[in-house]
């Protein structure tokens, strides 16, 4: 039981942080998947194949996956207020400027950039989270954060649907519209973020003086026992060779290729059932409540239990049949529902997964640790969405790009377990494996 003190302690942290950092990757995953809507008329306007979109819409990934090690690195020196502000106002620029592709060239060159502005946010929020909150509220503060990825599917598409029906303004088109529009409320928040975060609790004016020495006690306590651990990691060289951080990485990769696949091609899957670009908003909506409320659910779960690894196969396995069942779809509802338990799936697997890195990893150790399980891991965004593409311009058809994305995930749920198989072998791994 959380004694008076505890119970305030968490109910400010929840409050005073999550709200806004979910305000943050809310914007961050729109500006994202945005060019899954943008596709329903831009790929005819600059002619762009199929393979050409599911490749560009991918290259955003390597420009994440090249700058996230270094980025986390700084935001760890100079601390999370200003970096994630820079990161903010660079990737909305560079969002915003992605109204004015001309054809496939800039359409990659403008991808690859928003993934470079961008890298550092995801894993940089996940290790700031890692500095406030114990390790007991981990998986669930996660969880609230990482939410604003499907809440921003089941808001961003019907509003990214209904900004595609607006007509022409200016000589701008509907995709040139959705790109300026979604791209600003970056640019504005990046300025906000100056104003509103705290960098560690010992800055916290927020916090009463006693509420704020109890949880810089409890932070403390909790890593010295991890540093007390042998297989305990904290130097940034160190972490980038730990085989647990190579195999967590495995791990996001599926998920990641899952996430994905359903953000850029969700919304073409389900207008060739012929539904307006609205009406298929509504529709790629649908899945992502669904996720919300089991991300939330199993996040609580997994905490309570302190268990992560079935947490985290359990769900993968089911996004895995998810996608087997989506390739076999032959109608609109066949579809949606195909989905809804792909989105459950993948959003249930996340929060688990991520209150892991730290169970091992501390201070320069987690910063590059998570990068570069974000990071690897985030390949997965480019191979999914590029293999729905190729493989429909081959076969002519979705169902064998989903297949080879459920794949990744089976492929994650086998990884997963062999993990922890490895880690009852080891002191730390109970502790990796219990949430101590």
């Amino acid at each position: 039981m959380m004694t008076d003190l505890e119970s305030r302690v968490s109910r400010k942290l929840m409050l005073r942080i999550i709200p806004f950092v979910m305000l943050l990757y809310f914007v961050s995953f729109l500006d994202r998947v945005n060019v899954g809507f943008a596709a329903l008329t831009m790929n005819k306007a600059i002619g762009l194949s199929p393979t050409a979109f599911g490749f560009g819409g991918g290259l955003f990934f390597i420009g994440y996956f090249l700058f996230e090690v270094p980025s986390n690195l700084i935001l760890h020196k100079v601390g999370a207020r200003r970096w994630i502000a820079r990161v903010m106002v660079s990737w909305g620029i560079v969002s915003l400027a992605s109204a004015f592709v001309v054809g496939p060239n800039s359409f990659y060159a403008l991808r690859f950039l928003l993934g470079v502005a961008e890298a550092g946010f995801f894993p940089g929020i996940i290790l700031y989270l890692s500095l406030w909150f114990p390790t007991r509220q981990r998986a669930v503060a996660a969880a609230w954060f990482m939410a604003a990825a499907p809440i921003s599917t089941a808001i961003g598409s019907p509003i990214s649907g209904a900004i595609m029906k607006l007509p022409s303004i200016a000589g701008f088109a509907d995709w040139q519209m959705l790109y300026i529009l979604e791209a600003l409320p970056a640019v504005v928040l990046g300025f906000f973020v100056l104003k509103y975060l705290t960098d560690t609790p010992s800055k916290a004016q927020w916090l009463a003086p006693e509420e704020r020495d109890w949880l810089i006690a409890k932070l403390k306590t909790e890593a010295d026992a991890r540093q007390s651990h042998a297989g305990h990691t904290a130097g940034a060289m160190r972490a980038l060779r730990d085989p647990r951080v190579l195999a967590l990485a495995l791990i996001y990769f599926g998920t990641s290729a899952g996430l994905y696949t359903l953000g850029l091609w969700a919304p073409l899957i389900i207008k060739q059932y012929g539904f307006g670009s609205f009406e298929t908003g509504l529709l790629a909506g649908i899945p992502s409540i669904a996720a919300v409320v089991a991300m939330i659910l199993w996040a609580r779960h997994s905490d309570r239990t302190e268990e992560r690894t079935w947490h985290v196969v359990i769900p993968c396995a089911l996004a895995c049949l998810g996608f087997v069942f989506a390739g076999n779809a032959s109608t609109a509802l066949m579809i949606v529902l195909a989905l809804v338990i792909v989105n459950v799936g993948i959003s249930a697997a996340k929060a688990p997964l991520w209150a892991m890195p730290s169970m091992f990893l501390s201070g320069a150790g987690a910063a590059a640790g998570i990068a570069m399980i974000n990071s690897i891991g985030n390949l997965g965004g480019f191979v999914g969405p590029f293999a729905i593409g190729w493989l429909k311009n081959v076969t002519g058809g979705y169902s064998a790009g989903l297949y080879v994305v459920g794949a990744t995930l089976a492929l994650s749920a086998v990884v997963t377990l062999m993990l922890s198989r490895q880690s009852k072998q080891t002191p730390v791994a109970a502790g990796e494996r219990h949430g101590h």
